[in-house]
């Protein structure tokens, strides 16, 4: 595509991470294929952040571009990455992680393997992470090469487990992550957006990122047990199951019956919050609305044991 400058942007968000940031920056000079740029978008950091990447910018091989902004939370600062990009792919990885040395080298080369003619089809490439001592996290895909939507392999081959690639930076552009939502929004509404858009990813079984498990991240904060101060964001997953991913009900009809349930949990810990739901979110269809109400007297039954669990904290 004309205008871009690499073939990659490397996107990392961070928040007070100088203590960890070095691992990425130190994966990124190891990398195989250079053809990238490192974007750091700081999301307030009150520690040394800056002052370590101006060191790297005098002394790498790599353009990095450094952008701090008061604390917004991240998919702020990841819709501010998206915009700066300077890449045609981007890959977006976590202030305390670490990409394989052939990563990118990995991804450009399935990029080739994709007809021309057909690569306006596809969003992402997407293959492994692996711990620091080789472990895969979570499953493997059925087969090394799959052209699939992220819905399918999610719902239809019930795919599980941490999973990373790169992304079209211009199709990112058309989706942005909700800013008018206060707090944590689930990465994953963004990515079902995308696949009933009609995006198809290209899965592969490749490692591509090793991942190490610090709960104080930034991707981390929405995964915590914390019902009420996430309830908005996990409700809007909720729905988002219910309401619009109903012709996937067939593959995983569990997954559905759960969602529905904790709509009703998320939707009680907003009104305990005095939160109203975003506008523009009702339950329309008649499957969604029998799931729900169906799971109510569950959905009520995890909401009280988040209570008493709040209350004996």
């Amino acid at each position: 595509m004309a205008g871009w400058r690499h073939l990659f942007t490397v996107l990392t968000p961070t928040y007070n991470r100088a203590h960890t940031l070095q691992r990425v920056y130190l994966s990124l000079r190891e990398q195989s294929f250079q053809d990238f740029e490192w974007v750091i978008i700081d999301d307030g950091s009150t520690d040394h952040t800056r002052d370590l990447v101006q060191a790297w910018q005098a002394e790498a091989s790599f353009p990095i571009r450094y952008t701090w902004q008061a604390n917004q939370h991240k998919k702020t600062a990841f819709n501010n990455g998206v915009r700066q990009a300077r890449g045609e792919w981007l890959v977006a990885i976590d202030s305390d992680d670490e990409l394989d040395p052939n990563a990118l080298y990995q991804m450009a080369s399935v990029w080739d393997q994709i007809s021309p003619a057909q690569r306006h089809r596809y969003v992402a490439i997407t293959g492994l992470c692996a711990r620091p001592d080789g472990r895969i996290v979570g499953d493997m895909y059925p087969r090394d090469v799959m052209d699939i939507t992220s819905l399918d392999m999610t719902f239809r081959h019930h795919v599980r487990g941490e999973k990373f690639g790169c992304l079209r930076t211009d199709v990112l552009r058309q989706f942005p992550f909700p800013e008018d939502i206060p707090g944590f929004v689930p990465e994953s509404l963004v990515w079902r957006a995308i696949a009933r858009a009609g995006y198809l990813t290209r899965f592969v079984n490749q490692v591509f990122r090793v991942y190490h498990d610090s709960p104080d991240s930034l991707s981390r904060q929405g995964q915590a047990a914390d019902s009420s101060r996430h309830a908005l964001g996990l409700w809007l997953l909720a729905y988002d199951t219910v309401e619009c991913c109903l012709p996937w009900l067939r593959y995983q009809p569990v997954a559905f019956l759960k969602a529905a349930a904790r709509y009703t949990r998320f939707s009680l810990h907003l009104r305990q919050r005095h939160l109203a739901r975003p506008g523009g979110r009702q339950l329309t269809h008649l499957g969604a609305r029998c799931l729900v109400l169906c799971m109510w007297p569950v959905g009520l039954g995890l909401f009280v044991r988040d209570c008493v669990a709040d209350n004996t904290k």
